[in-house]
């Protein structure tokens, strides 16, 4: 979902083209040796995260998602998805020989539907930060976490009060 920036105010695509999404697979961690992807397995990847941001917008909202949109993550979901495969004691995942780039977007949708569906639906967020919208899960014990991150639209936050409080004469007890 976040690879589409400032969804409140520009809609900054940051797929713009198939090699950005071979790139996303390898930077997330997905696939060290990501494939080839055409313009159609770009558009897919565009749907599908789509679909998956109006899901999470609809289950915080307490509301149920919308039918079109869960049948495009498990259209998506239905391929055979990446392979997992031992090696030296660690497992990754590679490609199928067959429909690799429907492979890599099935494991993502399938992660989607553990998401949606799973104990964590409760704690499925958008940061608090005026200039983010992200999506996250909040891992944090008491589940009262605000921001996408502490150290970015946490700290401004944070810093933001902080101004306003010396401004006003209260710097909050530093002397």
């Amino acid at each position: 979902m976040a690879t589409v920036g400032e969804r409140w105010r520009g809609n900054v695509e940051r797929l713009r083209e198939p090699a950005d999404l071979a790139r996303w697979y390898r930077e997330v961690g997905l696939l060290d040796d990501p494939p080839a992807v055409s313009g159609a397995g770009l558009r897919a990847a565009r749907s599908l995260r789509e679909a998956t941001h109006r899901v999470a917008q609809a289950v915080i909202a307490g509301r149920p998602p919308a039918a079109v949109d869960e049948a495009v993550v498990n259209a998506a979901a239905a391929f055979p998805p990446l392979v997992p495969v031992l090696r030296a004691g660690t497992s990754t995942l590679t490609l199928p020989a067959a429909h690799p780039q429907r492979a890599a977007l099935s494991t993502v949708a399938r992660d989607a539907v553990d998401l949606f569906s799973g104990t964590a639906t409760d704690r499925i967020r958008v940061c608090a930060g005026a200039e983010c919208g992200l999506v996250f899960v909040d891992t944090s014990r008491p589940g009262r976490r605000r921001w996408c991150s502490s150290e970015a639209c946490g700290g401004r936050v944070r810093a933001a009060a902080y101004r306003r409080r010396l401004a006003t004469g209260d710097p909050g007890g530093i002397t």
